[in-house]
């Protein structure tokens, strides 16, 4: 298997993702980071675990539901929610758009 190695740009690339401000040292810090992280999921990939029985319930419970019945007692009314609302349309909340030009960009 061949190393994969995290770039810089591949940092910078995900920073913009996320909107994140990152320093040039930052940067360069979380590729090594990243870098060390794929290399330990990688090491994981190389274990046999063919024998291995998956767990998936740890503490012996089952069927640990409820019935989903609405309590009225704590239901807001919608005209007491929407009542101090700036705008409001057709029984909703009206909200300004939030996603900006450089997330339009990434889209």
């Amino acid at each position: 298997m061949h190393k994969i190695i995290v770039t810089p740009e591949e940092v910078k690339k995900i920073a913009k993702l996320a909107n994140l401000k990152l320093q040039n040292d930052e940067v360069n810090l979380f590729a090594d980071q990243f870098t060390q992280t794929v290399d330990v999921i990688n090491e994981l990939n190389e274990i046999d675990t063919t024998q291995i029985v998956g767990t998936y319930q740890v503490n012996g419970l089952s069927n640990v539901t409820r019935e989903d019945e609405v309590d009225l007692s704590r239901v807001l009314p919608q005209e007491i929610a929407l009542r101090e609302a700036k705008k409001t349309h057709n029984g909703f909340f009206v909200v300004d758009r939030l996603i900006d030009s450089d997330a339009e960009e990434l889209l």
